[in-house]
């Protein structure tokens, strides 16, 4: 299992190298910038779909929607350009929002800002598989299947470490970001060439009125888009040093080539009067309609597919962090604080990809009915990111305060109202769904917090003397079932442990009690150790013996439980425990989750006796037993 283990995610990083894992910009921008570079090819498509509703009249809406979307993308970038340069250790909303609006709304940040994350990789690998499914129809039945693998390698490639998996995204983004630049600029060649067209011809026949109503709805859906913003104020400690600076360079080449990407596509969509089919994306007919259908149009769809298969990427970074630093504060369980091998919150990643994946099993492989759950624990996350900022701004009252204060609180506003359109036109669609979660993992997050406060109390040195008295030798109970060379060894060890031990067969059939006696006697035992039958008339081994520990322990009364001692055989081959019958291992289970009142530990001892494939010879039966 190691060798399996390190072939697919690598050999163990030592902790020394723990810098050496750190990104530059190049590799932080392809690490981090995939969520909102390839939002593109979901948030176009949405558009897309809700201005079609009211025909050509609707799709002549298309651009100004997109300059707007532009508009709130540039005022989040300097929003949170701030929260980087005060917030350097990374966390984000959650860190923002804890520290300057108190713990639970900083929980709120973080409930939304990982309910976002999930629903990112879901919503990136389903898109992406729609991607190629566009060019090649006969993968649309198997869309659930392929985004699970997809998943699969991206989570894979994220366990392998930092550096690993932001060298892997270099290819996939910047291959992408070239052809859409490149499909850009002959697109605006094109147009020059080939004129307008118009939507009154290729429009499909408008089934709703062109209200405010709809535009604001479109709006909404467009704003998926700039979901991913926030990623790299998560994870500034990733950067190489000063990391500040080259997070805060990256958040600016981010911005504008998501924004040239953003309005370039659909600039040249709203002037074409690109109209998709009905298993067609938008991003694929506007492809079509610049390259044709040749090699050029296949690599278009193919760099789509790698993106939007990356695009998680930015959720395996993020989301682990976040949970990391929320378990830090003990809202989360401990686990995820750990780094695994590779030097990556291993933990935190795995939950991510059973979530996502439990997510594109449940909707079908269907990004646009995942695309409603999609942008309200992104925005609920930002407002709330930037409130906080407006707080510490106004506590720490430094150079320029008021400005900085004053930008983040646009942002707050502008993120606010968009959250307002998002939640009401989104509602009935499924954001409901977010809006009853968010609730329910603050919740979770108090019910793991006063656990861990209780344990704390529990396991607390306060009021104890300052020294305690050594105990006295234990009572040693060991079950046994016949005698062999594995119980000759336990008792061995039990008797250099205590000088009072009790073994306990439990006769589930008629007479073998009478038996081990005889042999118990012929081997010399009964001189040192005290053996007990308990008859057990429903044939069950565990039961007996826990009501036995119970009454020896309420016959001693001396405020301890008796040590169980465990003997148990381990095969030499895995697959011959199956034909062994495990009593040892449910004891185990039966004897740790089973409390009593009149004790609070219930020591056991598990001694293992390793069998080998071919046993050496028995040993002659002796007479008389010497004392060991």
């Amino acid at each position: 299992m190691k060798s399996l283990r390190e072939l697919i995610i690598g050999p163990p990083i030592a902790s020394q190298q723990q810098g050496e894992e750190r990104l530059t910009r190049l590799r932080a921008l392809a690490a981090l910038s995939p969520d909102a570079l390839s939002s593109i090819a979901y948030a176009n498509q949405e558009i897309f779909l809700g201005l079609a509703a009211a025909g050509a009249a609707g799709l002549a809406y298309s651009g100004p929607i997109a300059v707007a979307v532009v508009g709130l993308l540039v005022i989040l970038s300097l929003s949170y350009a701030q929260t980087i340069v005060a917030y350097p250790s990374g966390g984000g909303s959650y860190t923002v929002a804890r520290e300057n609006l108190g713990a639970n709304v900083g929980l709120v940040a973080a409930a939304a800002l990982m309910i976002d994350y999930v629903l990112n990789v879901a919503v990136s690998v389903t898109a992406g598989v729609a991607a190629a499914a566009s060019a090649f129809p006969a993968l649309w039945e198997y869309r659930t299947p392929l985004a699970l693998g997809l998943l699969l390698i991206v989570t894979l490639a994220n366990l392998r470490g930092l550096r690993e998996s932001g060298t892997m995204m270099t290819i996939p983004v910047y291959f992408f970001v070239g052809m859409y630049v490149l499909m850009i600029g002959v697109g605006l060649v094109r147009a020059a060439l080939d004129g307008p067209g118009t939507f009154a011809v290729s429009a499909p026949p408008a089934v709703a009125p062109l209200t405010l109503l709809l535009v604001l709805h479109t709006f909404s859906a467009g704003c998926t888009a700039l979901t991913g913003i926030e990623s790299i104020s998560n994870g500034v400690p990733i950067f190489k040093a000063p990391e500040a600076k080259h997070a805060n360079q990256t958040m600016l080449a981010m911005t504008i080539i998501m924004a040239v990407l953003f309005v370039g596509t659909t600039g040249l969509t709203q002037y074409f009067a690109v109209v998709a089919g009905p298993e067609e994306t938008i991003l694929s007919a506007l492809a079509r309609r610049v390259w044709g259908s040749g090699a050029l149009y296949l690599l278009a769809q193919f760099s789509t597919l790698l993106v939007l298969m990356v695009a998680a990427n930015t959720s395996f970074v993020g989301f682990p962090r976040v949970a990391s630093i929320v378990a830090r504060d003990r809202y989360l369980p401990r686990q995820l604080t750990l780094l695994g091998d590779r030097l990556v919150f291993s933990n935190g990643i795995g939950l991510l990809a059973v979530l996502a994946g439990l997510l594109i099993v449940g909707f079908q492989g269907d990004t646009h009915a995942l695309i409603p759950l999609f942008a309200v624990g992104a925005f609920l996350a930002f407002t709330l990111s930037q409130a906080g900022m407006v707080r510490h701004w106004w506590r720490q009252r430094g150079p320029r305060w008021q400005l900085k204060a004053a930008l983040n609180g646009l942002g707050a506003l502008a993120t606010g109202v968009t959250l307002v359109i998002i939640g009401a036109n989104k509602f009935r669609e499924g954001a409901w769904i977010v809006v009853a979660l968010v609730p329910l993992l603050v919740f979770a997050f108090w019910r793991v917090h006063a656990h861990y406060q209780a344990v704390r109390g529990e396991l607390t040195l306060a009021g104890l003397p300052p020294s305690l008295r050594p105990y006295p030798p234990p009572r040693l109970v060991m079950p046994i079932s016949s005698l062999h060379r594995g119980t000759l060894e336990a008792l061995r060890y039990a008797e250099s442990v205590s000088n009072n031990v009790t073994a306990v067969h439990i006769e589930i059939e008629a007479g073998s009690g009478a038996a081990l006696r005889a042999e118990w006697a012929e081997w010399g035992l009964d001189q040192t150790v005290k053996l007990e039958v308990v008859p057990s008339p429903y044939r069950s081994v565990i039961q007996p013996f826990l009501e036995f520990l119970d009454r020896t322990d309420a016959e001693h009364n001396d405020g301890r439980a008796a040590t169980v001692l465990l003997p148990e055989f381990v095969p030499a081959r895995w697959w011959q425990a199956a034909l062994h019958n495990q009593t040892a291992w449910v004891l185990k289970l039966a004897l740790l989750y089973r409390r009593r009142a009149f004790y609070r530990t219930r020591p056991f001892i598990d001694l293992p006796y390793y069998l080998h494939e071919e046993p050496p010879d028995h040993p002659r039966r002796p007479a008389a037993r010497r004392r060991p």
